[in-house]
């Protein structure tokens, strides 16, 4: 009889197929003042950036048909995971100044169950290492040598996750060896050329959040974190409160962007914490972008945060520092539409 992972990795391969075309030409951009998605009964899942809209139709094969929640994000992000033509998540993506890729992911129930990974090497899917660690340890976060152990415990595959296209741009990057954070560099890479001189680029996240008919939520964030990174860094992404946080009674918040700033907030489960209060989640997004920005008034004007937040009730809503961040929503009335967030500055100070 066929497991649910079976049916996850059928999935998954038809999931590829619809994403190997550019998907621009098949998706509207919608203005940024409609960038707070009303609520809607039924399932709806939402994810960052322009590629998420292939992975929230992967994770609609299931949602569309009755499934649960957490399988739909475990199911949906892998196939920016494994897209070598995406280079801020997974298999394909830049690695740290000493040539290593490291990945990090989180997975989180509605429920309050939750694990993640960290500083993970070798293997393509860390949200499903992620979701192991969740399920099958008395742990939420397992990092390194110990999570890449942990994974080869469970039977997980290993190969090499540089590819020629990364490493041509690591080499390309040494020849300065400056680091610097590109906001919006996740859709500007997003099946374009690779290795530009000196190339400066902020590899990033993919968060998606998800509600499904039974008005169960869940939510991932995976990520192969920021290029030329010190080795050993680690973002907002795998840790549950920063680049995620989920609650079953209130809704979920993922995160994306330059993940210190977000780590020092708090920042997903500030956005929860704020729907909770009564804040629209467009209204909690801007709130917690806010409050980065007060902090750090000047830093901010050459970084980028983005809050993706969505309502138990399917409200959706985001918001940013800076100009240019999307993100894609996905339900029975839509699988491709894509929504540009509202934001503290209107342009780019890159």
């Amino acid at each position: 009889m066929p497991t649910r992972r079976d049916f996850l990795k059928s999935t998954l391969m038809t999931a590829g197929a619809l994403a190997v075309p550019s998907i621009g030409a098949a998706v509207t951009t919608e203005p940024e003042q409609r960038a707070a998605v009303p609520a809607r009964s039924g399932a709806r899942v939402v994810s960052t950036w322009d590629f998420g809209v292939p992975a929230n139709r992967a994770a609609w094969a299931l949602l569309g048909s009755g499934g649960k929640a957490l399988d739909a994000v475990e199911a949906g992000v892998q196939v920016p995971e494994a897209d070598r033509a995406n280079h801020s998540v997974g298999l394909g993506g830049y690695p740290d100044r000493d040539g290593h890729v490291t990945l990090d992911a989180s997975i989180m129930d509605g429920d309050g169950r939750c694990g993640a990974v960290a500083c993970i090497e070798r293997i393509v899917h860390p949200i499903r290492v992620a979701r192991r660690v969740m399920e099958v340890t008395p742990h939420v976060l397992l990092v390194g040598e110990g999570a890449l152990q942990f994974a080869r415990e469970q039977g997980f595959h290993e190969q090499d996750l540089l590819t020629p296209e990364a490493e041509k741009a690591w080499h390309a990057w040494m020849k300065e060896a400056k680091y610097r954070p590109v906001p919006n560099s996740e859709n500007r890479d997003y099946h374009q050329s690779l290795g530009l001189p000196g190339g400066k680029h902020n590899h990033d996240t993919i968060g998606m959040l998800a509600v499904d008919r039974h008005g169960r939520l869940a939510g991932a964030c995976t990520t192969s974190g920021m290029a030329w990174k010190i080795h050993g860094r680690v973002g907002d992404s795998p840790i549950i409160g920063a680049g995620l946080y989920v609650d079953g009674d209130v809704g979920g918040a993922t995160s994306t962007g330059v993940g210190e700033e977000v780590i020092r907030n708090a920042g997903s489960f500030l956005v929860v914490e704020l729907m909770r209060q009564g804040r629209s989640p467009r209204e909690a997004c801007e709130e917690a972008v806010r409050r980065i920005v007060k902090k750090r008034p000047d830093g901010a004007k050459e970084l980028q945060v983005g809050f993706l937040a969505l309502r138990r009730d399917g409200a959706v809503g985001a918001f940013a520092i800076q100009h240019g961040f999307t993100y894609a929503v996905c339900d029975a009335d839509s699988q491709d539409r894509v929504f540009g967030s509202p934001s503290v500055y209107r342009t780019s100070f890159n």
